[in-house]
This record gives C-alpha cells, sequence and structure tokens, in this order.
C-alpha cells in the first residue's frame, strides 16, 4: 500500500466512530477518555468507476480497487507533548503516517463528554496543532544539539543537517507548523529520518450531527473560517450517520443520504480528499484474469509505477504499453483501440498520468 493517514483529535470527537464507518469494523467507541489506546488499522477501498469500466473494455473477469490505510489514534490533549494523556505513545503513533486527519467535534451530545467543556472548534484544533508544534520542538531540540556536538568533534557532513534543524527550530518556536515553511529537496531529505508531525499535510473532519450537515448550526461555519486560516483542506461528515448507513443495504443506504441531498457518502468525500492530500493518482492494469488499480504518486515514472507490481518490474523494466482511460472509454473494446492506434509505447522517462492503462514489458 504506502500511504496511510491517522485520525486524530482530543478525545469523545468521534475519531472511532468515523474509523468503523469508514472500514466497516466494530472498533469499540465508547464515550469516554481513551477509549482507542493502540491504534487501530483499516485498509479501506478508493471509490473510482473507471475501474469498472476498464474491466468492461478489457473483459476482466473481476475487479480490485485501490487502498488507502487509516489508523485510528488515540486521543490528544493538552499536555500531551509533556506526557500527559497517553503522551509520547500517541505522538510515536502519528509519526508513522502520511497525513494527518484531524477530526473535529461539531456536534452537542449531553450524553457525551467534551474534555475541554464546551464546543469551540477553532480552539480544539489549536490544542492539537500546539502538542504537534511542542512535540516536534522537543524533537527537533534533541537532534540539533547531537548534531552540533558532531559537528564540533570534525563531522563536516552533518553540517546541512544543523543547518535545516536550526531553520525548523526557529519556525517552531514562532509557533509555526513545518510544512508553512519552503524547503528544498535537499533540506526534506535531511528532515525526513526524524518524521516531524507539522510536516506531514493535513485534513481537518468536520464530524457533525444530521442537524450540522442541513447547515442548521454554527459549529462547521466556525471550522470552515479556521480551514481557511491554515490553509487546510476540510470535509464535512456525520460520522454517526455514516456508520448507521454501512449496516443498510447500499440501495436503502443511497435512497436514506438522496432524502438528504448528499449525492455522496461523507466517506467517500473523506477518502478522496485523503488520496488528494497526498497528491496520489491511479493507473490501472488489466487481463483475461483481473482488473486491478495502483495507487502512485503524481510525477511517479514508469519504471516507479511498475515497481509498485512488482520489484522485479522495475528492475527489469524495458517499456510499458499505455492508453489513457478518456481513449479507452470511447471505444468498445481494448482490441479496438489497437485497431485505432490508441495504444502508445513509453519509456523509462515516461511520467504516468491518472487515469492510464498499463502493460508494462521487462526482462524477469
Amino acid at each position: 500500500m504506502g500511504f496511510s493517514c491517522g485520525i486524530v483529535g482530543l478525545p469523545n470527537v468521534g475519531k472511532s466512530t468515523v474509523f468503523n464507518a469508514l472500514t466497516s469494523s466494530s472498533v469499540s467507541a465508547e464515550s469516554y477518555p481513551f477509549c482507542t489506546i493502540d491504534p487501530n488499522i483499516g485498509v479501506v477501498p478508493v471509490a473510482d468507476q473507471r475501474l469498472f469500466t476498464v474491466k468492461e473494455k478489457v473483459g476482466s473477469p473481476q475487479a480490485f480497487p485501490t487502498v488507502m490505510e487509516f489508523v485510528d489514534i488515540a486521543g490528544l490533549v493538552k499536555g500531551a507533548s509533556k506526557g500527559e494523556g497517553l503522551g509520547n505513545q500517541f505522538l510515536s503513533h502519528i509519526r508513522g503516517v502520511d497525513a494527518i486527519v484531524q477530526v473535529v467535534r461539531c456536534f452537542q451530545d449531553t450524553n457525551v463528554a467534551h474534555v475541554p467543556g464546551s464546543i469551540i472548534p477553532p480552539r480544539d484544533v489549536d490544542i492539537i496543532n500546539t502538542e504537534l508544534i511542542l512535540a516536534d520542538l522537543e524533537l527537533v531540540e534533541r537532534q540539533l544539539t547531537k548534531a552540533e556536538k558532531t559537528l564540533k568533534a570534525g563531522d563536516k557532513k552533518k553540517a546541512p543537517e544543523v543547518e535545516v534543524l536550526k531553520k525548523a527550530q526557529a519556525m517552531l518556536m514562532k509557533e509555526i507548523p513545518l510544512r508553512k515553511g519552503e524547503w528544498k529537496e535537499k533540506e526534506r531529505r535531511n528532515l525526513a529520518p526524524y518524521q516531524p508531525l507539522t510536516l506531514k499535510p493535513v485534513l481537518y473532519v468536520a464530524n457533525t450531527d444530521e442537524e450540522g450537515l442541513a447547515g442548521s448550526t454554527p459549529y462547521v461555519a466556525m471550522l470552515e473560517e479556521k480551514a481557511q486560516e491554515d490553509g487546510v483542506p476540510m470535509v464535512v461528515l456525520c460520522g454517526k450517520l455514516e456508520e448507521e448507513l454501512t449496516h443498510l443495504d447500499p440501495q436503502d443506504a443511497q435512497e436514506f443520504r438522496d432524502s438528504l441531498n448528499l449525492k455522496e457518502s461523507g466517506l467517500e468525500r473523506l477518502v478522496r480528499a485523503g488520496y488528494d492530500l497526498l497528491s496520489l493518482i491511479t493507473f490501472f492494469t488489466a487481463n483475461e484474469k483481473e482488473a486491478r488499480a495502483w495507487t502512485v504518486k503524481e510525477g511517479t515514472k514508469a519504471p516507479q509505477a511498475a515497481g509498485k507490481i512488482h520489484t522485479d518490474m522495475e528492475k527489469g523494466f524495458i517499456k510499458a504499453e499505455v492508453i489513457s482511460f478518456e481513449d479507452l472509454a470511447r471505444v468498445k473494446s481494448l482490441a479496438e483501440a489497437r485497431e485505432e492506434g490508441l495504444i502508445r509505447m513509453e519509456g523509462k522517462d515516461y511520467v504516468v498520468r491518472d487515469g492510464d492503462l498499463m502493460y508494462f514489458k521487462f526482462n524477469p
């Protein structure tokens, strides 16, 4: 897979409920802090109707979508960077993901306690962001001390690392997340081993109730304003409703969404937003056995795309037969596409495009 999003937030904001709905799993979602202690991991398919078009045109008997991994992580409280709540245990779980999905409570429920006491989404977001910044500052200062000692001992190779850590320290001391900095590729490579939390892309999720979906509560609007201020994308959904709908027949669930004027599920929007957040694209492979979708980063070249299927295909890459989804969609079959000359040969420098159907030729 290779791509994962950590679901984070204050206790009792609905993280596990959203996770349950995403994965149709049965993770406990009780209304008390730290119900989630160990991270729960779920693999979620990325809905893409193009895959079924590929399956039909090629004549594959079955189709397998690409997936994303979501990790439900224990609730974070004020002071976590200093060990409050689950403290460093929580933060270590975040470091292993590619992006952070911050679930923010945008609903009232007297039966579910809210740790800060009142529902103020911008303040709740700031609590999380501040703890991540403080955790990164502690990490950076610790690593900077080590790197400076090594540099003074004569290891000149440590100079670029010291420089980038000082730059990060200066930003964090001003309470600026590292993702807002301008980083050269070499600087990012020097920071990467430390997995800074605030360097990861972030998505805000407004977890509201049915009234909030209808726009009749102020909480979602408050979070929208905060998301714009922070330059962070946002998705609005009702985790409780989405979880309930997973237990219905798909047709009944869609009819219920239609009654609420919801064209698609909040979960589909969340998965797609996570996909976009990580700058991911999809390419397809298909044959007489199966059609399959694969995930790669934008800018990936053909050999590396082949390597997603098998490392031997990347090592022995020769060339790739490629047809765009748009060209495939307007013909009756792959055979017709060949007759019309719509399939082209591409080499090692070809940059994969979203929707490409690819056949790789390689030396085993």
